[in-house]
């Protein structure tokens, strides 16, 4: 390992040669970053892992049972499981997906389940990311620069070899896919992510195509190549989210998606990676019902548990919220990022009442949580060893089974004693080691 932190340098001054980088457009600029790697890996347990893995494979499999039965009988609103409203005023659920059943009947075929470990060594998961969860790409290939730079800290430890990423994708798209070629949709060059989508579409032998890459005709899906020459779609690992997919279905001033895809989609002709309308289930209201859905669809215990989490939406959890404002977490159940967030220790009393008057006024836009005292992760910062509080989040693959992939993508606060670790908010990130024994 010290090996690694010798050559930290070299190895960031490569992932940002390799355009390694995490775009923000903001206030109308568009700024590129490099993604700072800390060479100091994240290491779990052989016995820990197999108990997340376990968890994590169960939420997910509840988590698609409920994609598709709210898409179709709504059984779970019907029994009271789930209140109509918190369905219905989700932005979310998507009407326009309503009754269409998706190859295998597999709604999220890539998870992102963001967890953090509690300094009582418990795993607790903050967020399920449902639609176009980011950040698999940036462990894939900090692992090969390090492997690179120091071959004999992974022949003499035992760790889990993470380089089946990339089959994992392939295997769970050939899954679902209709006759015809492998895509990643991007919205181009100037999305956050865009090196995510390029190396994904070289690793797993997809075409990297953007909307003017792709036409409909007949229901069906094409891909025009370098040449003009036309070949069959069957799957399309989308990378833009669904209001943009098909401006003849969702927003028609989209200029990045592809008019009559939802047509192709719903007659079965091509398949969709993640399937529209997975917003309603990463929907941070919806959370809060995450563990219920496991007990209702499986007939289990959750195996991992939520954070604490109030919905002011219930009377009770109101009265609790508004009396313990000052030391719970608000989070915009519509925001991700990180952004949306709220710590009501770091308001004045003016700004808490403020707070207070909005959450009164629109009480399902909010959850409010415990703060997790989450642990933190030792981090080289100028050559020295610091503490900074770290997350993980783990990619869970479902195609013919439902998969965990032995890694994942740890983001650190880049700041001391802060709680947020997000990309877009400035956070860095590590290897994640699963030990093989």
């Amino acid at each position: 390992m010290k090996s690694l932190t010798t050559h930290a340098d070299a190895i960031n001054r490569l992932l940002s040669r390799y355009g390694v980088k995490f775009g923000i457009y903001k206030n109308n600029t568009f700024h590129e970053q490099l993604f700072p790697f800390d060479a100091l890996p994240r290491i779990i347990p052989h016995g820990e892992f197999a108990l997340l893995e376990r968890g994590l494979r169960q939420r997910v499999d509840a988590l698609n049972l409920f994609l598709a039965d709210v898409y179709s009988d709504k059984k779970i609103v019907r029994d009271g499981v789930l209140p109509q409203e918190f369905l219905y005023a989700s932005k979310g659920y998507l009407p326009e997906c309503e009754g269409i059943a998706p190859p295998a009947g597999i709604y999220s075929h890539i998870s992102g389940i963001d967890l953090v470990q509690a300094k009582d060594g418990g795993w607790v998961i903050l967020e399920d990311n449902l639609r176009i969860p980011s950040g698999a790409s940036y462990p894939l290939i900090a692992r090969e620069l390090c492997r690179r730079a120091s071959p004999d800290t992974f022949r003499n430890n035992d760790i889990v070899d993470n380089r089946n990423y990339a089959e994992m994708l392939r295997e769970t798209m050939d899954y679902v896919s209709a006759p015809g070629m492998r895509v990643i949709l991007t919205p181009g060059r100037y999305n956050a992510a865009y090196f995510e989508h390029s190396y994904l579409a070289e690793r797993t032998d997809s075409a990297l195509a953007s909307n003017a890459d792709l036409y409909v005709e007949d229901n069906k899906v094409y891909y025009r190549d370098y040449l003009g020459q036309a070949q069959r779609v069957g799957v399309i690992y989308r990378r833009l989210s669904d209001e943009y997919l098909d401006p003849l279905t969702f927003l028609p001033e989209s200029l990045i998606g592809v008019p009559g895809l939802m047509a192709a989609y719903r007659a079965g002709n091509v398949a969709i990676v993640n399937a529209p309308g997975n917003g309603v289930a990463d929907d941070k209201g919806i959370y809060y019902f995450v563990p219920k859905m496991v007990k209702y669809y499986l007939g289990e215990e959750p195996i991992l548990k939520n954070a604490p989490t109030y919905l002011p939406f219930y009377e009770e959890d109101y009265r609790y919220v508004m009396e313990h404002l000052d030391r719970l977490v608000v989070k915009d159940v519509s925001e991700a990022g990180g952004y949306g967030v709220i710590f009501g220790s770091g308001l004045t009393g003016e700004k808490l009442e403020e707070l207070r008057q909005t959450i009164k006024r629109e009480p399902r836009r909010f959850i409010a949580q415990e703060v997790i005292d989450f642990i933190d992760l030792p981090v080289m910062e100028n050559g020295e060893q610091v503490m900074r509080k770290a997350d993980l989040r783990a990619f869970v693959l479902s195609g013919k089974t439902t998969r965990v992939w032995a890694s994942g993508l740890t983001r650190f606060a880049r700041q001391e004693n802060s709680f947020v670790v997000n990309s877009s908010q400035g956070g860095g990130f590590k290897d994640t080691w699963v030990l093989s024994r």
